[in-house]
């Protein structure tokens, strides 16, 4: 969708607040679309003819403050710049609520690919594909080796307890969504409780790390990490685990909810586990709990979905499918935990 105002960015305001803060940035009229994808902050590719930048804005309509954080993102993709993470690099922070309704950030434009579905990775063939997701892993071990402390991110949030407010917050979620019997959720909340790992040393976690949030350019190599809004400091093996998760194929014919698990030369998720273990040194040999955790998180969220969708609240094509797939997140969740017990 391209416009000379699409929803949420007026290019006239945002060309006078350029013009001021950056003078000599823009060089000519801008036009502007909306990125699809993000799943709640909106994106907008913005270009004066010559030289394109991306816009970062909370969604329309009424956000909790804590939730959209444009401050968080512009400040952690600002810290990594210059690292060997590779980030956008930022240009500017607005948190004048007058100029676009919302604070947002502008940052360079990163030519590459966003690969959602294995269908969409296909045609890169075996071997590309391999080294696009073995890729990912090294990029998220050299993300988890960033100190925040020398890179200005030391209070960038609270690692004691970290991983037992992620339980209890996300169970809080689920009971905000509880419109039906869900069998097996709450025991297996309850066994995530019962066997809470003791974290590694913090480092900063991206929150939402899976292969269509980086982009990939053309020679394969990851040019750019995108969606730091759930970014923190905290228990690196989130992470992963959310990694494992994603890289795990559903079985699901039609899912609304893809993976990229499916596409030929795709390393599976021991091949994933192995690598990040050997190149980052950290004990892996708790990860099932953190796939186990990521599983439960995807289904609670995918519950609030179709919660939302049984009161009439959502708009666009497949939300009527997401119900059916919760207990099989569910289910994936307590063998992946029984699994670690039995081990």
């Amino acid at each position: 969708m391209s416009s000379d105002h699409p929803p949420g960015l007026d290019l006239d305001q945002l060309r006078g607040h350029l013009d001021r803060e950056r003078p000599g940035l823009v060089g000519g009229p801008l036009t502007a679309r909306l990125i699809e994808g993000g799943r709640s902050n909106l994106t907008y590719a913005v270009t004066d003819g010559a030289t394109r930048w991306v816009v970062r804005r909370p969604p329309l309509g009424h956000v909790l403050a804590t939730a959209h954080d444009m401050k968080r993102e512009h400040r952690v993709i600002s810290a990594l710049h210059g690292t060997d993470v590779p980030v956008p690099e930022p240009l500017l922070l607005c948190e004048d609520d007058a100029v676009l309704g919302a604070p947002f950030y502008v940052m360079e434009f990163v030519d590459g690919t966003p690969y959602r579905t294995a269908e969409e990775l296909a045609p890169l063939g075996a071997e590309r594909t391999r080294a696009a997701v073995l890729g990912l892993v090294d990029t998220l071990v050299d993300l988890h080796s960033v100190d925040p402390q020398a890179v200005g991110l030391g209070d960038f949030g609270r690692p004691e307890g970290f991983l037992d407010r992620q339980l209890r917050r996300w169970g809080k979620q689920l009971d905000a969504s509880r419109g039906r019997d869900l069998a097996g959720i709450d025991e297996l909340h309850a066994a995530l409780g019962r066997q809470l790992p003791v974290s590694p040393a913090a480092t900063v976690v991206h929150g939402d790390y899976r292969l269509d949030n980086v982009l990939i350019g053309d020679d394969d190599r990851i040019k750019a990490i995108l969606d730091w809004e759930m970014s923190t400091l905290g228990d690196p093996l989130t992470d992963l685990g959310l990694l494992v998760m994603y890289s795990t194929r559903l079985h699901l014919p039609d899912s609304p909810i893809s993976t990229t698990a499916g596409a030929p030369g795709h390393p599976d998720a021991a091949e994933l586990i192995e690598r990040y273990a050997t190149r980052s040194g950290r004990d892996v040999s708790a990860v099932s709990w953190y796939t186990a955790f990521a599983w439960f998180k995807l289904a609670v969220i995918l519950e609030g979905i179709h919660y939302r969708y049984t009161l009439g609240q959502t708009v666009g094509a497949g939300f009527d499918r997401i119900g059916e797939l919760v207990p099989v997140f569910i289910e994936h969740g307590l063998t992946t935990l029984q699994g670690r017990q039995e081990g």
